[in-house]
């Protein structure tokens, strides 16, 4: 069987084109096995958000090019949903969308002893991720990242409406 990053990868060159011309975003790509059973998770967006019926459709589309790609030799279950509250960040793109939110990341490699960070996101630039955190301001390498998301912030919320960037709120 091939490995669980060269299958996630495989999948993300493969449909993000595909979505691109659908008109979607490909946010992220999970393949992991839950409860015995391999689940493939496409994670997808568009400017409005996406509906139930959005994801119906991304997975009608694109379950049998998957297949006929063999990039998975066994059963598993194709899952597509919206990226949600904590949106994972991927590419360079979207950390630079998300600054100013407060982040989480997990290091592939510890930085100053440490693999797991929670801050302010400053800037991505330059390969690099600048992370306010314990009111310092932390270089981490973009390259380094295994994971990261958004983190939501419900205490934070005052009166307005929900949105997915600037950590989940745009007030009235």
């Amino acid at each position: 069987m091939t490995d669980i990053s060269t299958i996630r990868d495989r999948v993300f060159e493969l449909i993000e084109p595909l979505l691109y011309d659908m008109g979607y975003e490909l946010v992220e790509v999970e393949y992991l096995s839950i409860y015995g059973r391999w689940v493939l998770r496409l994670y997808i967006d568009k400017e409005n958000g996406v509906t139930i019926d959005d994801c119906a459709d991304v997975s009608r589309e694109l379950g049998d090019i998957i297949d006929i790609k063999e990039i998975i030799d066994h059963e598993y279950v194709l899952e597509v949903s919206s990226p949600g509250l904590n949106r994972p960040l991927r590419r360079e793109k979207d950390f630079v969308k998300a600054t100013g939110s407060k982040i989480k990341l997990k290091m592939k490699q510890a930085v100053n002893g440490q693999k797991s960070f929670t801050g302010i996101l400053k800037k991505c630039a330059d390969r690099t991720v600048f992370l306010e955190s314990s009111g310092n301001i932390i270089e981490l390498p973009f390259n380094d990242i295994e994971k990261s998301n958004i983190v939501y912030d419900f205490d934070n919320i005052k009166e307005g409406t929900v949105n997915s960037t600037n950590n989940g709120v745009n007030l009235k």
